[in-house]
């Protein structure tokens, strides 16, 4: 979804992307759940998802399953979507609400919305149970903005916040904790191809001018990205002067209210801010969406977003929103296409690999920070069976 980098050109010493066998090792994909997915913060709401005690939001991905509830006291909490009876799922759907206990449609067994439990079904049959140590297993979880991340298990990240903190003070006049649902719930899609490809695009302009007629109509030559550092990235553009050029653009353009809170270059320019490995937020004057991906096998891919409004919105706002939200959808689907194409030639005996324009520093970066965590990646493709010793030999090394 970016454009040309204004910035001064680097000067890459090495203009080579990952390798081919990166994309379609299944060891590599492996290595990658483990790490990437389940030991890196996840994203899977905003705190009003779930206004009311009982309600509820679930994310699934990489054999993991996570559950966001509001308590009665109204904090919001983060559980393994799994009865400690028979591992079951507590809740089936993705979003619900609980009326005053969370019911395991197995068994019957009941979790009180703060994850203690409650008891179980036929409790005579059963030894004596602490309630909160046969409650939910919590999952470690962090809010930023409202944005609410989980850990499936402990990672190499610091917190979001943490991450997040040099943004802090640019985000703060959108008020992103204040947001809150559009209505059209959390979108999903199935992409043919590894994850990486869906990054790999995402993560360059170069091709926007070619690729997304509407994207480059918005914003010309003004965007410009920032490499990723210390986990987090940047995108950022003003609107291109004069009117547009396509329908959605021109009155996008025309119809955007000023938003008192934001300076005059916020209220005409689009803010992409990224946490690595897999989450982009698209911070607007009308809206904020997230989006992510995340593997389910090679040459299977789910991304999942969701878009939030203002919490006093009119008519005019409104129709903003869904314009904006337009030039999103078209693009986005102009860049499946790309990344099945990406996918599809790291099968052919003719690719030798990508060669990177300085235009696309932020793929080299991206690419850089993978290495970070699997130097193995520098080397011909590991024999069956060998990529884990290989790679965890190569940190070693490095660390003495």
């Amino acid at each position: 979804m970016n454009t040309q980098n204004s910035a001064a050109k680097p000067s890459l010493a090495n203009r080579t992307g990952l390798p081919a066998w990166s994309y379609t090792n299944p060891e590599m994909l492996d290595a990658e759940k483990e790490l990437l997915f389940r030991r890196h913060w996840q994203l899977v709401c905003h705190v009003n998802d779930v206004p009311a005690a009982g309600d509820f939001m679930t994310l699934d991905l990489v054999g993991e399953r996570a559950l966001v509830v509001r308590g009665k006291d109204g904090t919001v909490r983060a559980f393994h979507n799994l009865c400690r009876h028979r591992g079951s799922r507590v809740v089936a759907e993705d979003k619900g609400h609980c009326k005053s206990a969370i019911i395991c449609p197995f068994h019957g067994w009941a979790y009180n919305l703060d994850g203690t439990l409650r008891g179980a079904a036929q409790p005579g049959s059963l030894p004596d149970m602490d309630p909160v140590k046969f409650g939910l297993k919590p999952v470690e979880m962090d809010i930023w903005q409202g944005f609410v991340f989980v850990r499936f298990k402990p990672g190499p990240q610091p917190s979001v916040s943490q991450i997040m903190a040099r943004f802090e003070a640019e985000v703060a006049p959108y008020k992103l904790a204040d947001v809150v649902p559009d209505g059209a719930g959390v979108w999903n899609e199935t992409i043919a191809a590894n994850w990486k490809c869906v990054r790999d695009v995402d993560n360059e302009g170069y091709h926007v001018p070619m690729a997304h007629p509407g994207l480059h109509d918005l914003f010309g030559s003004n965007y410009y990205d920032e490499d990723i550092d210390q986990g987090a990235s940047r995108s950022y553009s003003r609107f291109r002067e004069g009117k547009g050029r396509l329908w959605s653009v021109e009155n996008y353009k025309k119809i955007l209210p000023q938003i008192a809170d934001l300076n005059d270059e916020q209220n005409a320019a689009w803010l992409y801010l990224g946490v690595f490995p897999n989450a982009v937020f698209g911070i607007y004057p009308d809206s904020v969406i997230f989006y992510q991906e995340y593997p389910v096998e090679n040459g299977k891919t789910i991304q999942r977003g969701a878009c939030y409004k203002r919490p006093t919105e009119d008519r005019q706002m409104r129709a903003a929103r869904y314009l904006s939200g337009r030039i999103d959808r078209i693009t986005t689907k102009e860049d499946e296409q790309l990344i099945e194409w990406c996918w599809e030639a790291s099968f052919s005996s003719g690719f030798d690999g990508v060669i990177l324009s300085d235009l696309e520093s932020g793929v080299r970066s991206y690419h850089d920070a993978l290495r970070v965590h699997f130097p193995v990646l520098d080397h011909d493709e590991p024999l069956p069976g060998q990529l884990a010793k290989e790679n965890q030999a190569l940190l070693t090394e490095a660390d003495l």
